[in-house]
């Protein structure tokens, strides 16, 4: 019997995903007893972790998941939730349902983007918010968000009829909202429950460690989300986000450097990116957009990057 969605590869990410909460746990079992290079080198570990979860494979989850058995993805969200600090079903509805459908637009005529991870979204006369107020202020409204997560225990973690924007995510068919909402409340308590074994098993770890590597990771992730549509046109399907094609990066990122190609084609498995990329070559190919040296993370190190976006403000004016 085939278990698998699309192709065994993924089981590598089922690996890493478990291996990741395995190694979360024996941090937080060791910490109390280690010498303190022991722990710093923890606390980088654990950001990188978590950093990479969120970036490649919770992302790649949400958009394809691995398994033919609603079960059994089930259980990846809940193991990534873990993994992540965060709901993995709510990731999917804010990412799959808003980004990818307003693609980092610009602010409209009331200032408001509709994209809610968009870059544009506090900047001013057309441009990106500077980089970092949107990686350290993104991470903070993340944290409170978590916090308030956490607060619904009152509630077993139920979604809540204040998370408007949530609900409005969440598919209108009745059968399948009732299955999103019920794994955003499953991944909740999960989460939570993670957050208190922790607790028990070295609050110093928690405090010092996890919670410092969760902020860290989060600056993270958004700097790599500035960089994947800095200076790309966002009133160009094709010129919209950044691309890096470095070989080496795309094996052990699972071809997350083909960002146009992703945008082109969200719900196309990350191993047909390549792919992706040879259907649009005449489309990509004649016009305009940014390709980058470094990948996004690094993004700052591209000082010759094109502005693209800028060309349509003076346009527009």
């Amino acid at each position: 019997m085939k278990i698998w969605r699309n192709t065994p590869k993924d089981s590598i990410l089922v690996g890493i995903s478990l291996t990741q909460f395995a190694v979360t746990f024996a941090l937080a079992s060791t910490w109390n007893a280690a010498p303190l290079p022991v722990e710093v080198g923890g606390g980088v570990l654990l950001t990188l972790m978590m950093t990479y979860n969120i970036i490649v494979v919770s992302h790649l989850f949400t958009h394809v998941p691995w398994f033919r058995s609603d079960r059994l993805n089930a259980v990846v969200s809940l193991v990534n939730s873990v993994n992540i600090g965060q709901s993995v079903q709510a990731y999917q509805l804010s990412h799959v349902r808003n980004h990818h459908r307003f693609n980092n637009d610009r602010q409209d005529a009331d200032g408001r983007t509709r994209d809610t991870s968009s870059t544009y979204r506090r900047g001013k006369n057309g441009q990106h918010e500077p980089l970092l107020p949107y990686a350290l202020g993104g991470a903070v409204d993340s944290v409170v968000g978590r916090a308030k997560d956490v607060a619904s225990t009152v509630r077993f973690w139920k979604v809540g009829p204040r998370e408007e924007s949530l609900l409005s995510l969440a598919s209108r068919r009745e059968q399948r909202r009732t299955r999103e909402l019920r794994q955003v409340r499953a991944d909740r308590a999960a989460h939570c429950l993670s957050l208190a074994a922790f607790a028990v098993i070295s609050w110093q770890w928690t405090l010092l460690c996890y919670l410092p590597a969760f902020f860290l990771a989060l600056a993270l992730v958004n700097v790599q989300n500035y960089y994947r549509h800095y200076g790309a046109n966002p009133e160009d399907r094709a010129s919209d986000s950044v691309s890096y094609y470095n070989r080496f990066y795309n094996f052990i990122a699972f071809n997350d450097g083909y960002h146009q190609e992703h945008h082109l084609s969200p719900g196309t498995h990350w191993s047909q990116m390549p792919k992706v990329n040879e259907r649009n070559r005449e489309k990509l190919a004649a016009r305009p957009r940014v390709v980058s040296p470094v990948p996004a993370i690094l993004g700052f190190l591209d000082r010759k990057r094109p502005l693209l976006h800028e060309s349509e403000v003076e346009r527009a004016g």
